[in-house]
């Protein structure tokens, strides 16, 4: 399964109900946190999430709201007993932006961390793969994208007409390979099935581009920034976002299943409803996020 808990949905100002960005996907023994605003350690703790439990950051840029949280999660690793590698992953220039925080805060670091400046592969398992591609906004950018690789599973009704089947038989229909038995041959593809990737694509800070719907493509879910209304799409041009319609666009175009749009502006506190019409308008399965929101993809 896989769980996204929204820590952070503001955009550039946070306001007494919405934190700066940060957002933990979790899988198995991974805790992943896209961004890393002002704040995102005591989110951590409304959350009752044990920030020890982090394997890796992705940053999409160094925009203050997206890692002024950076310091503070890093020194309460390092006083609460964290004993992993922290791998941290961002674009380019993120390495010295590291350096820079840890030379400027002068704390201690009791673990390692593993900085990489990354545009295309991140990070890939059997099980999983993480992916980037830059981004178009006023500084170097990222979006990611996690996918739950699909594993092939075995057709247990079909299977019954191999008769007292071996494990070694199993494990090789497992991997995806042919059988003898009984010295007659099985094939797999007649006794398996693959499941379907799982893919969560979050699109932070960025202007309208055609890299976008390409990258996402066929996600189950998309996190999207929607800052700003489209009655103001010159604005959000100028200040290289996205509407909140734009971001329905997108969904609609890449064939994902459900959008949940983020950073919202502050403008909108009091009338929600309406940039989240702007994106409903396009694509109906469209929601708002909330800080300490989770979504669960099985």
């Amino acid at each position: 399964m896989i769980k996204v808990t929204f820590l952070g949905t503001s955009y550039a100002i946070p306001t007494p109900e919405r934190n700066h960005t940060g957002i933990l996907l979790s899988y198995g023994a991974e805790n992943i946190l896209i961004d890393c605003g002002e704040g995102t350690q005591r989110q951590f703790r409304i959350a009752k999430i044990n920030p020890c439990k982090l394997t890796r950051i992705l940053i999409t840029h160094w925009h203050g709201d997206h890692v002024l949280g950076l310091p503070g999660v890093l020194q309460t690793l390092s006083l609460t007993g964290y004993s992993k590698i922290l791998h941290i992953y961002g674009p380019h220039g993120i390495k010295k932006h590291l350096e820079n925080i840890i030379r400027t805060f002068t704390f201690q670091l009791n673990y390692k961390i593993v900085v990489q400046e990354v545009s295309n592969k991140v990070f890939e398992t059997d099980d999983f793969v993480i992916e980037a591609k830059p981004m178009t906004h006023s500084i170097i950018c990222n979006a990611y994208s996690f996918i739950k690789k699909g594993k092939i599973r075995i057709d247990k009704n079909k299977l019954k007409k191999i008769k007292d089947i071996s494990i070694e038989n199993l494990k090789k229909l497992k991997q995806g390979k042919d059988i003898t038995h009984n010295r007659k041959k099985y094939k797999n593809k007649d006794f398996t099935f693959k499941e379907d990737d799982k893919k969560v694509s979050f699109v932070l800070d960025t202007s309208i581009n055609n890299k976008i719907v390409g990258f996402v493509k066929n996600s189950d879910l998309l996190v999207c920034e929607a800052t700003f209304h489209s009655e103001i799409t010159s604005e959000a041009s100028k200040k290289k976002h996205l509407t909140a319609k734009q971001a329905g666009e997108i969904t609609k175009k890449s064939n994902s299943k459900k959008l949940i749009i983020t950073h919202i502006s502050d403008r909108y506190k009091t009338n929600l409803q309406r940039l989240l019409d702007d994106a409903k308008k396009v694509f109906k399965n469209t929601t708002m996020a909330k800080d300490f929101d989770v979504v669960e993809l099985k």
